[in-house]
């Protein structure tokens, strides 16, 4: 069996303490209370439970780290470590209208000398399914104790490639659809889940051969943007740079179709 370091051991245990009670309210959904947090965008008691239950065995684990979490924000740590950065349910629409496709995501950042923050480990778990994606910098990406490979397609017609959709309140519908009319006569087909971190999960798994979304917040795309690179894919903006963070745009593939998604995504904003 693998070994991983400590740090993955803190993180699945933390996930799959939360993940019994996720499974239980998912299987009551409709008895849910749930509260209206901004257009298109529900939180539950059941998101809240997850987090502070995550929030707690992180914090045991390690108390001085800070931490970077949906729905409390910030909490501050020790600036000189590392802190976490925490969905504690990625899907919560899935998850509230009884769509079985919903994670949790935790990573781990660190400080680089320059000050931007990198991602070093990340966690994205399935409590339906019990598949716990896990990668470290430098190790490799896994699903439990096997090694994953992005596919090895290289041409887009042959291509499968993951999304999400603009929704009420959310990102640029016109942005959207131009990038879509480009994608959408090149690929096999477009898909939209409705969870990006495990979108990016699938992506280094090989199930979809490339992804791209708008607006996303770290804490939706740091743990799958490492297990993507860490299974030999690429991840960039829309224009092939690094530029994710402050542009907000996020694209993911293998290195061959990854150089052609990034041309046609920035053909269709000029």
């Amino acid at each position: 069996m693998v070994s991983h370091s400590g740090l993955i051991t803190v993180m699945q245990r933390a996930a799959r303490k939360a993940a019994p009670r996720l499974r239980r309210d998912f299987g009551e959904v409709e008895q849910l209370q749930v509260s209206r947090k901004g257009p298109g965008d529900f939180v539950s008691i059941a998101d809240k439970r997850a987090e502070q239950t995550i929030v707690e065995e992180l914090r045991n684990a390690r108390p001085d780290w800070g931490l970077l979490v949906e729905e409390a924000g910030e909490i501050e740590g020790d600036p000189s470590k590392p802190r976490w950065i925490v969905d504690p349910l990625d899907g919560t629409t899935n998850f509230l209208h009884g769509i079985p496709h919903f994670a949790i995501s935790i990573a781990v950042e660190d400080k680089r000398p320059d000050g931007r923050g990198e991602v070093s480990a990340g966690l994205i778990y399935q409590p339906l399914t019990d598949e716990s994606y896990w990668a470290e910098k430098g190790r490799g990406a896994w699903l439990h104790d096997r090694r994953l490979r992005v596919s090895a397609r290289r041409y887009l017609d042959e291509a499968v490639i993951g999304t999400g959709i603009p929704h009420l309140g959310r990102s640029d519908s016109a942005r959207w659809s131009r990038i879509y009319n480009a994608l959408a006569s090149e690929v096999a087909g477009i898909r939209r889940f409705g969870s990006a971190a495990l979108d990016l999960a699938w992506v280094a798994a090989g199930r979809m051969d490339g992804f791209w979304e708008d607006d996303l917040d770290p804490w939706d795309s740091a743990a799958g943007l490492l297990l993507v690179k860490e299974a030999g894919g690429f991840v960039s903006d829309y224009r092939g740079q690094d530029r994710m963070m402050e542009r907000r745009e996020y694209l993911a593939a293998n290195g061959e179709l990854h150089s052609k998604l990034h041309k046609l995504l920035a053909g269709a904003l000029r």
